[in-house]
């Protein structure tokens, strides 16, 4: 409930975010009237909408085809099939498409907008680099934000976010491309500078919030903490010794592991990922409970 409850405020300032630039774009282009007021936050909660109904039915299909992802059948692959099926069914979820994606760095994501529509795909590097047991440990938290629609949640986030940062743009464009007195140039330039950041921030802690949940779901659907725990440390020093190459930064969130290495101290603010050796400690302690 905590999570659930930390995530609604989170969107709640995302959504606060988001009618702030159109505030802004109001006081620098129009005519200062409360109706043009109305009329312009309508319409970006319109957009906000838009957004959010073409990330919710066609985000899965992009991602599988953007990573060229293979999706295969129980022959195709017995061990990775078997263990996504076998915890699909002891955790009464739908079986979802299970896809391989040939990449030597050692990672995995879930993609859909819920249970009934979900993938499940690993990286050669992963399945290459784990023994069963963690890569059932890994298999269950990618079910485990199936579970959650963390997906869905962090797709509207991530969507948002960037709808804010090409918002803040035109707002800076607009400024300057026109005849404005140096006081609303400098708001522009303000506004193009902090907001999207205040949102990058917004959207990153969702994602790390989302990490952790998953991780602690997972390891109850299987029963097994440990199983993760020890993976998550391979798959540190992994992305650390192999980053992936092209991967575009906007959907880092989605993978288990930071694509592109661990970060720690301030940098973590900018990290979609919380750090591995904090997500391998609570998962450590619960294993301690469940002796």
């Amino acid at each position: 409930m905590g999570y659930r409850i930390r995530t609604m405020a989170l969107f709640l300032v995302l959504t606060l975010i988001f009618m702030g630039i159109g505030a802004v774009i109001w006081y620098l282009f129009f005519d200062g009237t409360t109706r043009s007021l109305y009329i312009i936050m309508g319409a970006f909660i319109i957009l906000a909408t838009l957004l959010n109904l073409f990330s919710y039915f066609f985000s899965k299909k992009i991602v599988l085809r953007a990573h060229k992802v293979k999706i295969i059948r129980r022959e195709d692959n017995p061990r990775l099939y078997g263990i996504v099926e076998s915890i699909a069914s002891s955790s009464g979820l739908p079986m979802p498409q299970v896809g391989i994606t040939v990449n030597p760095s050692p990672n995995a994501f879930a993609t859909g907008r819920g249970p009934k529509n979900a993938a499940v795909v690993a990286t050669t590097g992963l399945l290459d680099m784990l023994d069963d047991r963690e890569l059932k440990g890994v298999m269950a938290h990618e079910l485990a934000h199936v579970k959650n629609r963390d997906v869905l949640v962090m797709t509207i986030a991530a969507t948002i976010a960037g709808a804010i940062s090409i918002m803040a743009r035109f707002v800076l464009w607009g400024a300057l491309g026109g005849n404005r007195n140096g006081g609303a140039v400098l708001i522009a330039i303000l506004a193009w500078i902090t907001i999207p950041i205040a949102a990058m921030l917004v959207q990153l802690s969702i994602s790390r919030g989302r990490e952790y949940k998953a991780d602690a779901s997972g390891a109850k659907m299987i029963n097994d903490p440990l199983a993760l725990a020890n993976a998550l440390g391979k798959l540190e020093a992994g992305n650390v010794r192999v980053t992936m190459k092209n991967e575009n930064p906007s959907s880092a969130h989605m993978w288990i592991a930071n694509p592109f290495g661990g970060r720690r101290g301030a940098a973590s603010l900018f990290s979609t990922h919380p750090p591995m050796q904090e997500r391998i400690r609570r998962l450590n302690e619960m294993a301690g409970r469940l002796q």
